[in-house]
C-alpha cells in the first residue's frame, strides 16, 4: 500500500470509529448530524485511498486546481465506472450517494431520521467499509478496530416495510390538521425523498415545494409505497461473514437459498440492497 493511501485509509477508519461512537452515545444533541457527517467523511477518504492505491496520488488531484483533491461525487464515479478503479456495484453507489446527500442536508440545512432508519445507514456503512477494506487492501476491519465497534440498536429493524410503516405513521401524525409540526414532518420526509432520489439515479435535495406536495399526498391518504416506490423495493440483508464482519449481496428471495447453504443470518449485520428478481 502506498504511503498516502495508507494514511488516507487510517484517517477514514478514524472517522468511521467516531461515527459509530456518536451513534452509540446516550446524548442525542447533534447525534444524527454527527453520524452522517463522519460516515460521509470516512467514505470520501476511503475511496481516495483506493484510488491512490490503484492509480497513484495524481489520480485524486483536481486538474488545474493546485492543492485541491476530487470531491465525493467524482471519487464515487471513478470507483463505479473506471475499469482500473472499479470496486463498487450499483447498489453500493446508491447507498453512498444517499449517505452523501443526507450529509449535505445535515451540514447545510436540517434532516431528521427515525432511529431504525439511522441505524440501517450506519450499519450498512460499516458493512460496506469492511468489505472494501478486505477486497482492496487485503485487511480485515478487525485489524484496525475491535469487533465491538459496531452501531448498537436496541430494536434492530426486521425489514424496510415495517421500519417505514412506523416512520410514516409518525409523519402522518405530524402533518395532521392542527398539529403545527409541519416543519418537523418535512425534515423527516427529506430523508425518505433523498433515498428515493438516489434510487432514481439523482443526487438532489428535495425542494420545499416538493415536500409540500408530498405532504398533500399524505393528507389525501396515499401510502408511502406509492409516494416513494423505489424505497419500497429495498430489502435489508442480515448475515455474518467468515471474519465476523457483515458482508452484503443482492438480497430478496435469496435468503432461503443462502440459509440452506449454511449462511447464518444475525441481527446487527445489515446492508441495504435493491431487491433482485424473484
Amino acid at each position: 500500500m502506498r504511503k498516502e493511501s495508507r494514511t488516507l485509509h487510517a484517517k477514514a477508519v478514524d472517522s468511521l470509529v467516531l461515527a459509530v461512537d456518536h451513534f452509540n452515545r446516550a446524548w442525542d444533541r447533534g447525534r444524527t448530524e454527527a453520524v452522517l457527517i463522519l460516515l460521509d467523511r470516512s467514505f470520501e477518504l476511503l475511496l481516495k485511498a483506493i484510488i491512490v492505491h490503484r492509480a497513484g496520488a495524481s489520480a485524486i488531484r483536481e486538474p488545474g486546481k493546485q492543492g485541491m483533491t476530487l470531491g465525493f461525487d467524482h471519487c464515487l464515479r471513478k470507483c463505479l465506472s473506471d475499469a482500473k478503479l472499479k470496486c463498487l456495484d450499483e447498489d453500493d453507489a446508491v447507498a453512498l450517494q444517499a449517505l452523501n446527500t443526507l450529509r449535505d442536508a445535515a451540514q447545510h440545512y436540517m434532516v431528521e431520521m427515525a432511529e431504525d432508519h439511522l441505524y440501517v445507514h450506519a450499519q450498512s456503512a460499516v458493512t460496506l467499509f469492511g468489505r472494501l477494506t478486505g477486497e482492496i487492501f487485503g485487511r480485515s476491519l478487525v485489524d484496525d478496530i475491535p469487533r465491538r465497534i459496531l452501531p448498537v440498536c436496541a430494536k434492530v429493524p426486521s425489514g424496510i416495510e415495517s421500519m417505514f410503516d412506523i416512520e410514516f405513521a409518525d409523519i402522518k401524525r405530524l402533518v395532521a390538521p392542527g398539529s403545527r409540526r409541519r416543519l418537523d414532518a418535512k425534515a423527516r420526509l427529506r430523508a425518505m425523498a433523498i433515498l428515493q432520489a438516489s434510487l432514481d439515479g439523482k443526487k438532489s435535495q428535495p425542494s420545499d415545494g416538493e415536500l409540500d406536495r408530498i405532504v398533500k399526498r399524505i393528507n389525501k391518504g396515499e401510502d408511502w409505497r406509492a409516494i416513494f416506490p423505489g424505497v419500497s423495493t429495498l430489502t435489508i440483508a442480515h448475515f455474518e461473514s467468515s471474519n465476523g464482519w457483515a458482508t452484503a449481496v443482492p438480497f430478496s428471495k435469496l435468503r432461503a437459498a443462502l440459509e440452506s447453504a449454511g449462511v447464518q443470518f444475525l441481527a446487527g449485520n445489515v446492508m441495504l440492497r435493491k431487491a433482485g428478481p424473484a
